[in-house]
């Protein structure tokens, strides 16, 4: 969402609430960017850096860090015992606003305790989806109060809902009928617009390593479980899985070091 294509006084129809719209104040349009941050850009290298449990003992953080441009998802932790595995380089970051109501209170009361969290991605930008659903809205405007009343580098931005909308009937219409899409999904599908070589890393929804069968953890940082309800990530990984076959990206499941 930008000044340019979401002028002040105009109506935002949400893209997960076709029926719902919110009207653009003086205050939303103050935290819209100008331009695009993507205007005419077009970048050479992208990693795409989805929780997966498989990034353990990966070995790729270097090899993620190389690209030019790297996506990362819903806030995940980059602590230097991490590094190794999923690198800490990161140009874009997204945050889901459950996020903020289980971590951080929906931002009532430690605001200060999510700008610190933040730190980890310095001045790259962050993605939100303040537009997909009624209730996400007030929760994303906190973080926006917040990053610019802590000074955070951060750059704050959100998802235009004419897009997210777009994608969803795209995808649909390909019979990706079972849930919402996901977060990393999302972004691969940015990446594929944004650059030229595509790579997946942290990419693999099944509980088991594709090599040797061993357990993995949902997530790289914990196990909590997929929401099934919400996100079909087996059907999407059938899609990424084509992709791959098809030479238009990469999906790394092994030990990159090697």
């Amino acid at each position: 969402v930008t000044q340019n294509n979401t002028p002040l006084g105009s109506q935002i129809i949400y893209s997960g609430e076709p029926k719902r719209t919110i009207k653009v104040t003086p205050k939303w349009f103050s935290t819209f960017p100008k331009e695009h941050p993507f205007s005419n850009k077009k970048f050479d290298t992208c990693s795409v850096v989805g929780n997966g449990g498989i990034l353990i003992n990966s070995n790729c953080g270097k090899q993620i860090d190389s690209s030019q441009f790297v996506i990362r998802c819903n806030l995940a932790p980059l602590d230097r015992e991490l590094e190794k595995d999923v690198g800490k380089k990161t140009s874009l970051v997204t945050a889901n606003p459950s996020i903020f109501v289980l971590k951080f209170h929906a931002l009532r009361s430690r605001r200060r305790q999510f700008v610190e969290s933040l730190r980890r991605f310095k001045d790259s930008m962050l993605l939100m989806p303040t537009f997909s659903y009624a209730w996400n809205t007030h929760l994303c405007q906190r973080a926006f109060q917040a990053i610019k009343h802590l000074s955070s580098p951060i750059r704050p931005v959100s998802f235009n809902p004419r897009y997210l909308r777009s994608l969803w009937v795209y995808w649909r219409s390909l019979g990706l009928k079972e849930a919402r899409l996901s977060t990393g999904f999302m972004m691969v599908n940015l990446a594929l617009e944004l650059c030229n070589s595509v790579d997946l890393y942290g990419f693999w929804p099944f509980s088991v390593h594709p090599q040797d069968c061993h357990h993995l953890t949902n997530h790289y940082y914990d196990n909590m479980p997929v929401r099934k309800r919400l996100h079909a990530m087996p059907a999407e990984f059938k899609r990424l899985l084509k992709l791959h076959s098809l030479g238009i990206l990469r999906i790394h499941l092994g030990d990159c070091g090697q």
